[in-house]
């Protein structure tokens, strides 16, 4: 979908691995490994996102290893725009008619950006009517490479706007932080 909006394939796919794995450092060779692309490929790209302030790069003993500039302009829209191309995203839309009807399905950030949450927050929402096991096989796969738990709750439309009424703190902290839409719109979701 973004390869007419970024056309150079090996930008994109070196932004993917990037944007999808926020904290990690990337000498040039590993990149040139995780995207399978030609060497002088990615170092031209991997110049040209640093050059314009995507990339922040550092040197260490005899290697210099790039990394996401979390203060760039647009690192957020970024960020919005690959996490509908990381795995659970991809699985997600990939499986979408098995899901079931749904209205909406929303992500919080903090999700592609790898941080914690607490005890009683979820990372994603699903509101419709679910086929859960579904949902459920997409979860378990996706935990398996994302290294913990992936909180969620599934609730139907009558429910959720019921809480949403009722002013339910659960459903109302989740709403108040920032999140991506993966199905349906924002403004929607918090009529």
């Amino acid at each position: 979908m973004l390869d007419y909006i970024i056309p150079s394939k090996t930008r994109r796919k070196i932004l993917e691995l990037f944007y999808h794995h926020p904290n990690e450092n990337y000498y040039l060779r590993k990149v040139v490994r995780e995207v399978g692309e030609e060497v002088n490929a990615v170092k031209r790209e991997l110049d040209i996102l640093e050059k314009s302030k995507v990339l922040n790069k550092e040197k260490r003993l005899n290697k210099v290893f790039y990394f996401l500039n979390k203060n760039y302009l647009f690192y957020d829209e970024f960020n919005r725009i690959f996490t509908k191309t990381n795995l659970l995203s991809s699985l997600i839309y990939k499986n979408l008619p098995k899901l079931g009807k749904i209205k909406f399905i929303a992500l919080s950030t903090k999700f592609p950006k790898n941080l914690p949450i607490k005890e009683d927050e979820i990372y994603l929402l699903l509101v419709g009517i679910i086929v859960v096991p579904e949902i459920a096989n997409i979860i378990a796969e996706v935990e398996k490479n994302y290294g913990r738990e992936i909180n969620y709750s599934v609730m139907d439309e009558q429910e959720f706007n019921f809480r949403k009424k009722n002013n339910d703190p659960f459903i109302w902290r989740f709403l108040k932080q920032p999140k991506i839409m993966l199905v349906g719109s924002e403004d929607d979701l918090l009529k």
